[in-house]
């Protein structure tokens, strides 16, 4: 029987990374849990243990369960019947499935019924859920509310919520509304503070938003009258017991067809206030909106793996002029990229979710005693980091997912284009996750952040400074030649000092950012086996390849190209 984490030798070998000690030891405050909670780990190698028999779980219900209802899924999809969402047959299965193998909340601390895993081992659930049905990945991937529960919420709203999550609870983020997509601090839902009765009344429309009908939702609303921008906005939770919200419709879509996408109306819902008044969007919708794009980096990934497996088993049963067409250079060469960028795509996945996990817990132990001066330091540079290299990987990580299952179609030729085969649902799954969560082009907006401050260049020298073995030092000179024409070319671009100018080049530089990261990263990969060596030679001569491109056209771009694009919009708009 085929297992989706242990067929994946990359998922284990992210899991035991070096790192993971340190965020075991921070996660499990010394192991204190083993005194109260008879399944909690009693040292490193016994969480480890628990992490990889988790992982060996999802991995067996993907295979046995949410794959092979991923079909039934996108055909039926839910529907709407007396104002409920009703999932397809098969998405019942697969979150039945889960609950029962507690892995709903699974993140949260123990005492609510959660296993306290890091992120890291929680984004490799995902990315396997992703893999087998993306569109159900959504569903499960939303109890990235709980964390925003667990971290901003009072304490009697987490005793009362958040225990729920594990016993089945479905979430939701309401956020994007009809004149407010990418731009939330233009929503205008409106939330009312009614003293009398001590409650908070939520009234408006939401739009696009995944799972609506959920057991608990966290809705961004206008708290504050007569404000205009993000100061004025407010979170809340919405229980669904209230009833208190009309389902206009379930969106019909291209993909992802099993998760319900709703409009939804709500007629004076009563809402508990998460946290403060006025920080809704400042703070805890942008820390929730950053663990959803790491999300959707490891459902990028995944359906980038569920692409390239389709490619491959086709490519080698798939006979033309006598041979498998895996046997044609055309072919094998298409196979072999998309490997080398799925596997750099994750090193820098999991590199970022480390970074995530190592700021988070200092956070969560910063509530019980005071931080040293060493881990505030720490700390805040993997908080800053983990800010530029989230949209850094969501960018890219979605991007390459379409492209990787735009080249999975064309290596099964003609058969790809019928519904016979899955690669034309993984296709079509594949398009929204460069549009979701931010798109892409907000994602560079975040990401060129990493640029102007020096963020990447930094994080760049201090993978550069870190000793490899001899037989690797020939790829390490190539990166530092890389280093060194990024360097320039940002230079050369703040020399400028023209922000439309910067604006106009931000992609070519993220990307060349990112690319010479992911090859820093699969040289320390190969540090520690030896394997990765060869990806990483792929993935460099490539990346060296695409960088010298756009640093050209940077190079021989000027201000005054700039008008010449403006120019011909504006024709076309005259």
């Amino acid at each position: 029987m085929a297992n989706y984490f242990t067929e994946i030798e990359d998922l284990k070998f992210h899991l035991h990374h070096p790192l993971m000690k340190k965020i075991v030891n921070l996660r499990e405050k010394g192991f204190v849990d083993e005194r109260s909670y008879d399944f909690a780990p009693h040292d490193y190698e016994d969480t480890l243990d628990t992490y990889e028999k988790v992982m060996d779980i999802v991995g067996e219900i993907c295979d046995t369960i949410i794959a092979p209802n991923a079909k039934s899924v996108d055909t039926e999809g839910p529907l709407l019947e007396n104002n409920e969402v009703k999932y397809a047959r098969g998405t019942r299965e697969n979150y039945d499935a889960l609950v029962q193998a507690g892995l709903i909340g699974m993140t949260l601390p123990r005492k609510y019924g959660g296993l306290n895993f890091p992120i890291t081992a929680y984004i490799i659930a995902g990315e396997m859920i992703s893999r087998a049905d993306a569109g159900f990945a959504n569903i499960w991937g939303l109890q990235d509310c709980a964390e925003t529960i667990h971290e901003f919420a009072s304490e009697d709203l987490k005793d009362k919520y958040l225990p729920l999550f594990n016993k089945g609870a479905t979430a939701a983020m309401d956020l994007t509304e009809p004149d407010a997509g990418s731009d939330l601090q233009a929503v205008q839902l409106k939330a009312t503070y009614d003293s009398d009765k001590d409650t908070w009344f939520l009234n408006g429309v939401k739009r696009f938003i995944t799972n609506g009908d959920a057991d608990i939702s966290l809705v961004l609303a206008r708290s504050e009258e007569d404000s205009l921008d993000a100061r004025g906005l407010s979170l809340f939770l919405y229980d669904r017991k209230e009833r208190a919200v009309t389902i206009r419709r379930i969106e019909k879509k291209l993909g992802i067809k099993g998760s319900p996408t709703c409009e939804l109306v709500f007629n004076n819902a009563p809402a508990y206030l998460i946290g403060s008044r006025k920080m809704g969007l400042i703070k805890y919708v942008m820390t929730l909106m950053n663990s959803a794009r790491l999300g959707v980096g490891g459902q990028a990934i995944g359906i980038s793996e569920a692409a390239y497996q389709e490619a491959m088993t086709y490519a080698k049963k798939r006979a033309q002029f006598g041979k498998p067409i895996i046997q044609f250079p055309a072919v094998y060469e298409m196979l072999t990229n998309m490997k080398v960028n799925i596997t750099a795509l994750r090193s820098l996945m999991y590199e970022t979710a480390r970074m995530i996990d190592i700021y988070k817990s200092y956070i969560e132990i910063s509530t019980e005693r005071t931080l040293t001066r060493e881990e505030r330091t720490e700390m805040k540079e993997n908080n800053r980091s983990a800010d530029v290299f989230t949209p850094l990987l969501k960018l890219m990580a979605a991007e390459n997912s379409n492209r990787i299952a735009y080249d999975a179609l064309q290596v099964h030729g003609g058969a790809g284009f019928m519904k016979d085969f899955p690669i034309e649902r993984i296709f079509r799954d594949a398009r929204i996750t460069s549009i979701y969560e931010g798109t892409s082009q907000l994602q560079v907006l975040a990401a060129i952040k990493g640029v102007t401050t020096g963020a990447y260049l930094k994080k760049i020298h201090e993978y550069q400074e870190i000793e490899v073995r001899p037989e690797l030092e020939y790829l390490r000179r190539k990166l530092a030649k890389m280093n060194q024409g990024y360097e320039k070319i940002t230079n050369y671009v703040k020399k400028a000092d023209d922000d439309e100018f910067l604006d106009f080049h931000a992609r070519r530089l993220v990307e060349i950012a990112g690319n010479i990261i992911m090859g820093h990263l699969l040289v320390l990969d190969a540090m520690r086996d030896n394997k990765y060596k060869y990806i990483a030679e792929l993935f460099i001569k490539a990346a060296t390849a695409e960088n010298k491109q756009k640093t050209d056209y940077i190079r021989r771009s000027a201000l005054r190209d700039l008008d010449t694009f403006k120019q011909i919009t504006a024709e076309q708009v005259g």
